[in-house]
């Protein structure tokens, strides 16, 4: 009898450890195999996970209505999912981090139990991917579950689910990203676009993939990187600081360059840098930046300028303006668009 004590003990203090996201791998496995023992072992669990629920994650172990727990429950998940209430509550403080350990062990560890809260659909159906977005004319910072810095450029977007940091860190891209990634060696951390699928395991990079662009880039600061080619079938292209890859979406072709990457981040400080980059690809910075529309010349989508111009405190006339300065290209507004010529 004291033996059995002492072992539901040692059960209260994984289970504690995996909802504060606090648990070894080992550790897991030792909880999931136990829980799956028996169905005394499984309630015993489930139990253990309403109480944090109806006492919201932090609250005192006390009695409580489990059906409107849920119903709290799913209601919070539906709010995380506005893009700009994850923004904020990432920056606030590490409830939110709780709070998601909290839904992955919904789907993780109660698994067995295929009548709990109406079948294992229903508890699927209450979760949904978390997207975060950044407007127009606007950069957005945020902090992932698994403790990784990402800066959304304009225009941007994420997706990742409820689970992320437990048992994956995959998330898909639209736009462009700035990534410090909390370094993980069992977990590797993984972004999938159309053109691009990157994987590290912890690093500092750059990745630009907008839907309208034409080139895939990605910019190494810090550690490895491994690329692999939705486009065309080739080795994976690995990586290593001051690197830079550009995919061209029309042929597939990947290149790898030696450059100084500390300057591909600089938009996270309200500076745009272009680095031999096509026009049409700048207008299209631009033109988020400033959330203004431009239109480029067929003639000139192929050339490429270099240059470095701060948001804050110019205008979109101005940067236009310096350009046009090399005499390799004239602009007016009209029709309430900037055309480049």
């Amino acid at each position: 009898m004291e033996r059995k004590e002492i072992h539901k003990e040692e059960i209260d203090n994984l289970i504690s450890m995996y909802l504060t996201g606090n648990i070894d791998t080992q550790s897991l496995k030792t909880l999931v195999a136990w829980s799956k023992e028996s169905s005394e072992n499984s309630l015993y669990v489930r139990n253990k996970i309403e109480i944090w629920f109806s006492s919201g994650v932090a609250g005192s172990m006390t009695s409580f209505d489990k059906e409107k727990a849920f119903e709290r429950f799913k209601n919070r998940i539906e709010k995380a999912t506005i893009a700009e209430e994850q923004k904020q509550r990432f920056t606030k403080s590490r409830s939110l981090k709780i709070f998601y350990r909290v839904a992955a062990a919904i789907l993780i560890i109660l698994l067995p139990l295929a009548g709990y809260w109406g079948g294992m659909e229903t508890v699927k159906s209450g979760f949904s991917d978390i997207v975060v977005e950044a407007p127009m004319g606007a950069r957005t910072k945020l902090y992932l579950p698994d403790g990784t810095l990402v800066w959304l450029n304009a225009g941007s977007k994420i997706t990742y689910s409820q689970g992320f940091g437990v048992d994956n860190r995959d998330l898909t891209l639209e736009g462009e990203g700035y990534f410090e990634v909390k370094r993980n060696e069992e977990v590797p951390f993984e972004i999938s676009t159309k053109e691009l699928d990157l994987t590290v395991l912890g690093t500092k990079f750059n990745f630009r993939n907008y839907e309208d662009d034409e080139e895939v880039v990605v910019n190494l600061l810090e550690g490895k990187v491994k690329l692999r080619n939705e486009l065309v079938a080739s080795a994976d292209v690995y990586m290593s600081p001051n690197e830079k890859v550009i995919l061209s979406k029309e042929t597939g072709r990947m290149v790898k360059t030696k450059i100084n990457t500390s300057n591909s981040n600089l938009w996270t400080k309200d500076e745009l840098y272009f680095d031999e980059l096509l026009l049409e690809d700048i207008a299209k910075q631009l033109s988020r930046s400033f959330n203004v529309k431009i239109e480029v010349a067929d003639s000139l989508k192929n050339q490429r300028f270099y240059g470095s111009f701060r948001i804050v405190g110019n205008s979109i006339e101005k940067i236009l303006e310096t350009i046009s300065s090399t005499n390799r290209m004239k602009y007016k507004y009209e029709n309430n668009r900037y055309v480049v010529y």
